[in-house]
């Protein structure tokens, strides 16, 4: 009997010690997700962006944002611009735990795109993970859910 009670109360403080370490990795994740998010949104807003490469599906596509440049605004207002035509939409950066758009990546971040229309911008229109960025580049992947397409999308400051 006495057996029984201390594999039972080894048992509870086994997990007892692995949830409180869980909860612990979260936290630190989620602050080193704040500070990646934090200089990825002020790289994005400080200068005007253009779409270098957009591959939909193996389909090459980036001509359809030809002439574009991108504003990424505080407000998480998106705006491209042609000179001409000027298309409105949004974008945020957030700490996601879902990782059904990425290749298993560990940080869980998305970055979100948003435009109602035309069609072609409709496209961009995802959460995107970043697969690698520098002050001059960012490069985004997504994975589609429906299909298991993959889907790349280059932007480079002007």
């Amino acid at each position: 009997m006495k057996k029984g009670f201390f594999y039972s109360l080894l048992l509870m403080l086994s997990f007892s010690l692995m949830s409180s370490t869980c909860s612990s990795e979260d936290e630190v994740n989620s602050n080193n997700n704040s500070q990646t998010i934090q200089q990825i949104e002020t790289l994005i807003q400080s200068d005007q962006w253009l779409i270098t490469n957009y591959v939909d599906s193996g389909q090459d596509e980036t001509n359809n944002f030809s002439g574009y440049s991108f504003t990424f605004g505080a407000d998480n207002s998106l705006t491209a611009n042609n000179g001409i035509n000027t298309i409105v939409g949004t974008w945020s950066i957030i700490d996601s735990s879902s990782s059904d758009d990425d290749s298993n990546s560990s940080d869980n971040i998305d970055f979100n795109i948003f435009f109602l229309s035309p069609s072609n911008f409709n496209e961009l229109s995802e959460d995107w993970e970043i697969v690698s960025r520098t002050n001059s580049k960012i490069e985004l992947i997504h994975i589609s859910g429906g299909n298991g397409g993959t889907d790349n999308l280059t932007f480079e400051k002007i």
